[in-house]
Formats: structure tokens, C-alpha cells, sequence
């Protein structure tokens, strides 16, 4: 599985990537979890805001961060 939390850096970007980690180790579910910073690249997802949550190259949520079990549910989806 394969998990990117975009967004410039900022503490909502921070926050979204500590709980999808809990999340994981909730659902013992390894995963790779990379952080994408780079605008193009966060454009490319044609997103408005940021944080944004995205799972196996599939948008899950953009411009809030989403609670541990909202987070569960798109891992659990993915699976």
C-alpha cells in the first residue's frame, strides 16, 4: 500500500501524517508513507487545499485532516 500526505510542511500536514502512522499500527497494516511537498507535484492531483490524504494513487480527502478512524476506513477500503 502506498500512502502520500501532501502539503507544503505545515502543522495540519503534520498532524495528518502522525494519524495516518496511528492509524497503521492500529490496523498492523505496513505501508508506504511518503510526504509530497513539491507543488507540481501536489497539483498534479488537481487538489484545491491541502492536507490531503492519498491512498494507492486515489484522492481520500483534501483540505482538512480526516480522524483516525476516517482514516482507518480509506486504509481498510484499499486492502
Amino acid at each position: 500500500m502506498e500512502i502520500k500526505v501532501l502539503g507544503p510542511g505545515c502543522s495540519r500536514c503534520a498532524n495528518l501524517e502522525k494519524e495516518v502512522r496511528n492509524a497503521l499500527a492500529e490496523l498492523d497494516v505496513a505501508a508506504d508513507i511518503e510526504k509530497v511537498k513539491d507543488i507540481q507535484q501536489i497539483m498534479a492531483f488537481k487538489i484545491m487545499s491541502t492536507p490531503a490524504l492519498v491512498i494507492n494513487d486515489k484522492v481520500k480527502v483534501a483540505g482538512r485532516v480526516p480522524k483516525k478512524d476516517e482514516i482507518k476506513k480509506y486504509i481498510q477500503e484499499e486492502m
